[in-house]
């Protein structure tokens, strides 16, 4: 089992598992299932729980936000498991789990099933954030809910949660990995947004409770 060849192999397919993983289009399915339409033909035209809101409702979009954070948390859980179960050194399991924790983020912005289109990743974002480090995690979420009571915008709570992430894992004591998937992570997250941001300085993004344009 402790073969490099066994070990690779089997490395490679957890980092496709978690890949996989992200990639299931729960807010794509939510639309089929409630409304049988494609969700990316409507509102914001993103497969994130923000425009399953708009378009579907609470219920669903709470639905799909819960699964996509439990992606996140599983494809952390999973690597851990496997590269343990591996015989992988213990100084290396924190970047075998970040390797599936980027996979999982790439899943789910880039989703096979659905043309490598889909979210912004930061629901699933936020599930690997709490299984690779709760406070880290904890504290994004803290920003991100503060952020959305005042502002009501959530492309600007989800922006400002990444850039907090990214502050903490560097502040606190944590595996050199994890500073790296998180700090990338949270620029690919903030990346994904250029269209929120283009219309947050024009001043036309919506805020909770209506359409977006």
């Amino acid at each position: 089992m402790n073969s490099p060849l066994f070990i690779s192999l089997f490395g490679i397919t957890g980092i496709a598992a978690a890949y996989l993983l992200g990639s299931l289009p729960t807010g794509y399915l939510a639309g089929r299932l409630v409304r049988g339409i494609d969700i990316r033909e409507h509102g914001s035209r993103s497969t994130g729980a923000t425009n399953v809101l708009r378009t579907l409702g609470k219920g669903p979009a709470l639905a799909v936000l819960v699964v996509d954070v439990l992606k996140g948390v599983a494809a952390i859980l999973l690597a851990r498991g496997l590269f343990a179960w591996l015989g992988v050194p213990a100084a290396w399991l924190p970047w075998a789990a970040c390797l599936c924790g980027l996979a999982v983020l790439l899943g789910h912005s880039r989703s096979i099933w659905l043309g490598f289109t889909g979210g912004k990743s930061a629901a699933t974002g936020l599930g690997v954030l709490l299984a690779l480090s709760w406070p880290v995690g904890v504290g994004a979420a803290s920003v991100f809910v503060a952020v959305l009571a005042v502002a009501r915008i959530v492309s600007l709570a989800s922006m400002l949660a990444a850039v907090t992430a990214a502050l903490l894992v560097c502040l606190l004591p944590e595996p050199t990995a994890h500073r790296l998937l998180v700090v990338a992570g949270g620029l690919y997250v903030i990346a994904l947004h250029r269209a929120n941001i283009a219309r947050l300085r024009a001043g036309t993004e919506p805020k909770v409770g209506r359409s977006s344009t």
